[in-house]
């Protein structure tokens, strides 16, 4: 067989779904790399990776009794709006900044271990929920301060965030591997992620904008996918009103994402490892 004939072999979805299959497969490899990750950022601190919940939980507190004085709105509510908004964020900004440069940052493991390049995508995961774990602890606390009523429907946040984590996959292979083929387009993201962060509701809401004149601006901020992703964790935490189109653009997301995945997969998989 030539190179070019081992070349057009590799290129079929049944290797792409291969190489997922067989990376969620080594689970005990990346379960323990991806803890590994948290244990060495923090090695020798006396709180390890709960500096990222003070940063966290800090950062809410400031910005949600700021805001909530600026827009005028009731401290009780405005606080866990915006402590999840932050929480479910930085979940969703590390699957697109670090997905980018998820390849690039493994490449000792890539070129030195023979492993399937989803192992790489699958830790970087587990890391960030880890970390949302962490996270997490921020927002019982408020809502022990400030208890609302439950319902089972609350309990649909438990799905949303495993839609959450599947989009967070096909997010991380296909800007991973386009950042390691186009170096550009990390900080190119950086910069488009950036300014998402201020068109997403997380530090304002929809009555922030009805009390500033804004309501036109509505239209445009439901173009932004990020807000869908958001809202179907969020809501129900909060015990709102959950929105069935938030779900169906997720979904419909969700479909189109891992059909991109799975061809970049199929196209460029075996390339990484000399793109590294």
């Amino acid at each position: 067989m030539t190179f070019t004939d081992a070349a057009s072999s590799s290129r079929t979805f049944r290797r792409a779904g291969q190489d997922l299959a067989e990376g969620f497969g080594r689970r005990e490899l990346w379960l323990h790399l991806g803890w590994q990750d948290i244990k060495q950022r923090y090695r020798r601190s006396v709180l390890g990776p709960f500096w990222i919940t003070i940063a966290t939980g800090t950062t809410a507190v400031a910005m949600g009794a700021l805001y909530s004085q600026l827009f005028h709105l009731e401290l009780a509510e405005h606080l866990p709006y915006v402590t999840l908004g932050l929480i479910v964020w930085n979940l969703i900004n590390a699957a697109i900044l670090e997905g980018a440069d998820v390849f690039v940052a493994n490449e000792g493991l890539i070129k030195q271990l023979p492993t399937p390049l989803s192992v790489h995508v699958y830790r970087l995961v587990w890391r960030q929920m880890i970390l949302f774990a962490h996270n997490i602890i921020i927002y019982v606390v408020i809502a022990m301060i400030y208890p609302k009523p439950w319902s089972w429907a609350d309990l649909t946040f438990i799905p949303a965030l495993f839609l959450l984590m599947l989009n967070a996959v096909w997010v991380a292979l296909c800007f991973g591997i386009l950042a390691t083929r186009y170096r550009d387009i990390a900080p190119l993201l950086a910069s488009v992620v950036q300014l998402l962060f201020f068109m997403t509701p997380i530090i304002w809401n929809a009555e922030t904008l009805q009390r500033q004149g804004a309501e036109r601006w509505g239209t445009i901020i439901e173009l932004n996918p990020l807000l869908h992703y958001l809202d179907i964790v969020r809501a129900p935490l909060l015990g709102a009103e959950q929105e069935l189109r938030h779900w169906l653009v997720v979904l419909a997301l969700t479909v189109i994402g891992w059909a991109f995945a799975l061809l970049a997969m199929r196209q460029y998989r075996a390339r990484v490892a000399y793109w590294v």
